[in-house]
């Protein structure tokens, strides 16, 4: 059995997505942080916050339980923001969270799997702010998947009809050619 580990890393960026100074302690962000999400499902400038609630409320009428989290700096590397989603969603069972950052996105959903976060994280990560990122993000997780199911199943009757139809073949021309042997040596 895997025991769920606390994040290793919280950068100290998340305090000023909820207007703290970096000095305050970790905690007390990471708890303004959760506040945050709590009320509206966003964490982010005040800029941004009309338009980031506005895209949750649609995802949640889709299904989608979304919290958003945005860092108006970035931190050297993208890992810490998973961490921070991974916080926002042990707090918030069931939800799927995006972190953003200037540059950096992380994600956290027990609803969808990595190979799918993943994509949404590419596009929203690109996105020129943090608005049109997460409705990509949520455009992404909407998206239906190529059916690889179906294709692998159909690629696999064809193959096996192929083989079959080949030995047919294949017992025709052995037995046309038998049948014309005996007559060619009695002549």
């Amino acid at each position: 059995m895997t025991i769920p580990h606390a994040p290793t890393y919280i950068p100290v960026d998340v305090c000023s997505t909820v207007g703290l100074a970096p000095a305050t302690p970790l905690e007390q962000c990471m708890a303004a942080v959760q506040s945050e999400v709590a009320k509206g499902g966003v964490a982010a400038p005040a800029a941004d916050v009309a338009g980031l609630q506005k895209i949750v409320t649609a995802a949640k009428e889709n299904g989608i339980d979304l919290k958003v989290v945005v860092m108006p700096t970035s931190p050297p590397i993208d890992t810490p923001l998973r961490d921070v989603a991974t916080e926002i969603g042990h707090a918030n069972p069931g939800s799927t969270v995006l972190v953003l950052s200037p540059g950096w996105a992380g994600t956290y959903s027990t609803t969808f799997d990595r190979v799918l976060l993943e994509a949404g994280q590419d596009v929203a990560k690109t996105a020129p702010n943090p608005v049109v990122g997460t409705q990509a993000f949520v455009d992404q997780l909407q998206t239906p998947d190529f059916p690889w199911m179906g294709l692998t199943i159909g690629l696999v009757i064809g193959v096996a009809a192929a083989a079959v139809l080949t030995r047919v073949l294949q017992r025709r021309v052995a037995r046309a050619s038998n049948a014309e042997t005996p007559g060619e040596l009695a002549k």
